[in-house]
């Protein structure tokens, strides 16, 4: 039973002592407590260490899961006027909350999903998630009236939204803060390429078929991706690892030659045990905690919110303006959204190679020291580009020039988006890394809340303001927060994060 034991303070290895010499599980216990950490710095079992090859099969399995779901979150938006007509729905606000109250259930799901992977770990909350959004996902396709088609929308983005908090945890669980802003660049492309690519489909589907069969498709797909899940998807979260690891030492222990010895991880107290009480209270409530008493999740949660507002705002009014104005049949509506999808794409390739290039010549220049605010300097172009995308978009549409105009429009809007949320989202979880998905989950709550709000008051702003004024007054107040919101960042971030009690010190 003998092994090296480390310690670890949020998430990172330091098992060595002072002589550079790692602890054994001899020197890691007392008569009465063996402590159990990783086998030495190089341990296999630890996914920091993992080949380069799994890290990435694990990857883009986390990315599928996180891809899939905002597909069947906006691929409906073609398909609102033919459940408009099926269910007679008559006010734009009923309609546009078929489609909205999807993400809706992202700013619940998240709540407790993200703390469920830190107790039982993540590989069993995604895929369990990923099945209850399947389930109710195929049942969307069945409704047969408004009220069902709502209720069964909501469960499915309950259900969906278990990538948005525990995706990210997964990436930190395997790379190093210098590395791992290539795999958070891909994750996080998939929340935003998603919900641009599902209408393209959608509406060739609603053209083409029947609306029940943008629901049953995305299941199909959903089916296939947690197949993959099932085969691909191991578990990577240290403590729930090492508590497996603890209860195959207590197993081992034998009686009858002496007294059998408290077992605990590295992650845990003394005489610790979980009650339900403990689940509760600790682990439920905790991403609640981080938003009333962390300031950086407080500035983050608000400025993401008005963002991933405006972007389904954008999803929205793509099919009303190209087809009031452009006068477009639902197919070819759908098209537009590939000039979205396209600026995330692009942007996020060039994006994914800056980062961790950025964070490592920025740690060079404060003697090898890493800071979450590192993050920030490829963030900065985003809230410069998503107001002229606005501009562009909107008054392109408003005095009917060519439809090029406003998709380039979108195509800036979508990369403006996507280095703000690679940025940002890398930034959460360089701070709070053992506490990554609470802290991911309390940052969703807000930004999915305008998600769902921000397409409800929209026809009512357009159709008082038209698309060009609207368009103006958004790109605006994104100028006005994006700017002096990174400068705060920048230049008070750390002191921020020294106040905190979950925040990684560096």
């Amino acid at each position: 039973m003998s092994g090296t034991i480390t310690s670890e303070k949020n998430g990172e290895p330091d098992g060595t002592k002072k002589d550079g010499r790692n602890k054994t599980e001899d020197e890691a216990q007392d008569d009465d407590v063996i402590v159990v950490g990783w086998d030495g710095p190089d341990d296999p079992a630890n996914p920091r260490n993992w080949p380069l090859k799994r890290k990435w099969t694990v990857a883009l399995t986390v990315s599928s899961y996180t891809f899939i779901s905002p597909i069947a979150s906006s691929m409906v938006a073609p398909a609102a006027s033919q459940i408009a007509q099926a269910f007679n729905i008559h006010h734009s606000f009923e309609g546009n909350l078929t489609i909205s109250i999807f993400v809706l259930a992202y700013a619940f799901g998240p709540l407790f999903l993200g703390p469920l992977s830190e107790v039982f770990g993540r590989a069993r909350v995604l895929q369990a998630a990923n099945f209850f959004f399947f389930v109710w996902n195929l049942a969307c396709g069945f409704a047969q009236n408004e009220a069902e088609l709502m209720v069964f929308r909501f469960l499915s983005g309950f259900g969906g939204s278990a990538p948005l908090a525990c995706g990210g945890a997964v990436l930190s669980d395997m790379w190093a803060p210098e590395e791992r802003g290539q795999a958070i660049a891909v994750y996080s492309l998939a929340p935003l390429l998603g919900p641009a690519i599902g209408p393209v489909a959608g509406g060739w589907i609603a053209e083409r078929s029947t609306w029940r069969w943008v629901f049953w498709s995305t299941s199909i797909a959903a089916g296939l991706v947690g197949i993959l899940g099932v085969l691909t998807l191991p578990e990577t979260f240290a403590p729930t690892l090492l508590q497996r690891k603890a209860k195959r030492i207590r197993k081992q222990m034998d009686v009858e030659k002496g007294p059998v010895k408290e077992v605990r991880t590295i992650f845990e107290k003394s005489g610790q045990t979980k009650t339900f009480k403990d689940l509760i209270v600790v682990s439920l409530f905790r991403p609640f905690i981080l938003f009333a008493k962390e300031p950086i999740i407080q500035l983050v949660s608000l400025y993401l919110a008005f963002i991933y507002g405006v972007i389904y705002l954008v999803i929205t009014t793509i099919p009303p303006v190209f087809t009031n104005v452009y006068h477009e049949r639902p197919g070819y509506v759908g098209l537009h959204y590939i000039a979205l999808g396209l600026g995330l794409f692009c942007a996020s390739q060039g994006n994914a190679r800056m980062l961790d290039k950025v964070y490592v010549m920025l740690k060079k220049r404060n003697n090898g020291q890493g800071e979450p605010e590192f993050r920030l300097p490829t963030v900065m172009p985003g809230t410069i580009l998503i107001p002229i995308g606005l501009l562009m978009s909107g008054w392109g549409a408003q005095e009917h020039v060519h439809w090029i105009v406003p998709d380039i429009g979108y195509a800036i809007i979508g990369a403006g988006m996507v280095l703000i949320f690679q940025g940002m989202q890398t930034y959460v979880i360089d701070s709070f890394t053992i506490y990554a998905a609470s802290a991911l989950a309390a940052v969703s709550f807000f930004r999915s809340m305008a998600g769902f709000g921000f397409p409800l008051f929209a026809p009512a702003m357009f159709a008082a303001l038209g698309y060009g004024k609207g368009n103006t007054i958004l790109a605006a107040c994104a100028f006005a927060v994006g700017c002096p919101a990174m400068w705060l960042f920048w230049t008070y971030g750390k002191k921020i994060r020294s106040m905190s009690h979950h925040a990684r010190k560096q």
